[in-house]
């Protein structure tokens, strides 16, 4: 889904020669204003999985950036995780995207993020760290209701926040995952491999991601499988009161 049709071509330049079917949705994010718009496009996709990856860009003022990195995104999140159908939701998030400090940065890592969501991009980071408590803890809540349901663990719901670092404009290449502390950088293309690696692996919540010498579906899976979420250390009782308010 792409908001401008003068996008349409560099999309499907991008689908040709590669296996199935590539259909590009023309259709404004800035157009969504609550779950009801969300839920109206996911009925006409149909997705098995959503990526969100929309943003602002810092354009159009705080505004905007709340407009879509929170409203929009919420709107998508609820959505996703209300329809049964949807399997897995990935919102491109960054590392810097919590209210606490976790127990693996060091003062420097803290100092970094203090000032990068208090000084440099506090509308960003109030919108971001909004929509990452609402897929989590809305995740949470589906995958509770799905294990009291009996549904095989493989096919629980995958809520997912992809946390890279500043991001570059440097070439694909290996990542660094887990509990690392903030300030790191990942590249653009690193992201995207990272995406695609993480959707096809068995990982749930939140995954920091840098630049690194690992392959990135092999490490993804290793922290799938070690049960490690970064979200952890989040005060989730106050994040569940602010989001039932949303």
């Amino acid at each position: 889904m792409i908001r401008t049709a003068d996008q349409k071509p560099a999309i499907e330049a991008l689908g040709k020669n590669q296996p199935g079917k590539l259909d590009v949705l023309v259709s404004s994010v800035a157009d969504v204003k609550s779950e009801s718009d969300a839920q109206q496009i996911i009925e006409r996709v149909k997705p098995d999985w959503v990526v969100w990856s929309a943003g602002a860009g810092g354009k159009g003022g705080a505004t905007n950036t709340i407009a879509i990195d929170q409203d929009a995104a919420i709107a998508f999140t609820k959505a996703s995780i209300h329809t049964p159908s949807v399997k897995k939701f990935l919102t491109v998030s960054y590392l810097s995207s919590r209210r606490g400090r976790p127990s693996w940065w060091d003062d420097k890592s803290w100092e970094t993020a203090q000032k990068t969501n208090n000084e440099i991009l506090p509308t960003y980071f109030k919108a971001k760290v909004a929509a990452d408590e609402v897929l989590t803890v809305l995740s949470r809540e589906r995958l509770e209701k799905e294990a009291k349901d009996g549904v095989p663990e493989k096919e629980r719901f995958a809520g997912i926040s992809l946390r890279p670092g500043g991001l570059t404009d440097e070439k694909a290449g290996g990542i660094t995952v887990g509990k690392i502390g903030a300030g790191g950088k990942t590249s653009r293309d690193t992201t995207a491999h990272a995406i695609a690696a993480t959707l096809e692996t068995d990982f749930r919540g939140w995954l920091d991601v840098i630049d690194g010498d690992e392959d990135p579906k092999t490490a993804i899976q290793k922290l799938a499988d070690q049960g490690i979420d970064t979200s952890v250390e989040e005060d989730w009782e106050a994040a569940r009161e602010r989001v039932s308010k949303l």
